[in-house]
């Protein structure tokens, strides 16, 4: 797994206030801003070592602009540039800078109409801790203190589609499933990944281009906790949580950014490996896959259609 797609890079995200959602990511959630400009704010977790690993957008409207995938080598790179290529994607080269402090890499669009780029190289600015003999968190967070991000979920029309470009033409893997019934095999929902965790993305049914939410990884579930306190602290308001998922095992709480831009805070879960039997849970037994504590079938309808 060292070679190829390594995980999330970057989400960038439209937003309709520039500066209220500078507050959220910054004095909330606790990331780093690392550079801004009138349009655009770039930001990063304390335990994140490259430039940014989110975007802010001016815009009109909230939503998904592009999600971007970091890779080991330039040539998995053109490797994966050549799958792309024969799957059908039509690929476009990145210059290098085009994406602030980022190297050159390559954009194509999923069947679900998401715009996603890989690429190899990003500005390094090191994380809040020393590299030797670094002391477990660094002082002075704020709110949250959220490390890094974690993982995104995307809404697609037809999601086996996007599944399948996703399995065979960047070699992500399979965790678990939703399919219509035991003896199915076509995903209705899947949740995918590169690096070791249950899913670095996910993919469910919506329309396509829509974004459900995208995560950030805290280390325990007092950290969970503690996110709550400050969500109600600062009246950020909650969709979902504290919860526990059957899918993938995390702990979670759901919320929103002044944008409407839905987050997520997870922690749990369990080490995913490349040659693990992919779980499959059946479309009856969705709500419980969801939210395991409390499966009630009415919550589903409206956390799965809410999207940017």
């Amino acid at each position: 797994m060292g070679e190829g797609i390594l995980r999330l890079g970057f989400v960038d995200v439209r937003v309709t206030d520039l500066e209220a959602a500078r507050k959220h990511y910054v004095e909330v959630m606790g990331m780093q801003e690392t550079a801004r400009t009138d349009e655009m704010v770039y930001l990063k977790g304390w335990d994140e070592y490259d430039h940014h690993s989110i975007v802010l957008r001016r815009s009109d409207r909230a939503g998904l602009v592009k999600m971007a995938f970091k890779v080991h080598t330039y040539e998995d790179l053109e490797r994966l540039e050549n799958q792309l290529r024969e799957y059908g994607a039509s690929v476009t080269r990145v210059s290098k800078g085009e994406n602030f402090s980022v190297g050159e890499g390559v954009r194509f669009r999923l069947p679900s109409g998401h715009t996603m780029e890989l690429f190899v190289e990003m500005d390094y600015l090191g994380k809040a801790l020393p590299q030797v003999n670094p002391a477990p968190v660094p002082d002075g967070l704020l709110g949250v203190g959220a490390p890094r991000i974690d993982h995104l979920l995307i809404t697609a029309d037809k999601p086996h589609e996007t599944v399948d470009f996703l399995m065979k033409a960047l070699n992500f893997y399979m965790s678990e499933k939703v399919v219509e019934s035991e003896q199915s095999e076509t995903p209705i929902a899947a949740w995918l990944f590169r690096s070791y965790t249950p899913h670095d993305i996910a993919i469910i049914p919506g329309r396509d281009e829509g974004l459900h939410h995208f995560a950030f990884w805290l280390d325990e579930f007092n950290d969970l906790r503690k996110a709550g306190d400050t969500f109600s602290k600062y009246d950020v308001p909650i969709d979902v949580g504290i919860e526990r998922h059957g899918i993938t095992r995390g702990q979670t709480i759901y919320y929103f950014d002044p944008s409407g831009n839905r987050n997520e805070v997870f922690t749990g879960g369990y080490i995913a490996y490349p040659d693990m039997p992919v779980v499959k849970w059946t479309a009856d037994q969705l709500a419980r896959g969801i939210f395991y504590f409390n499966h009630r079938q009415e919550w589903i309808e409206g956390f799965t259609s809410v999207t940017t």
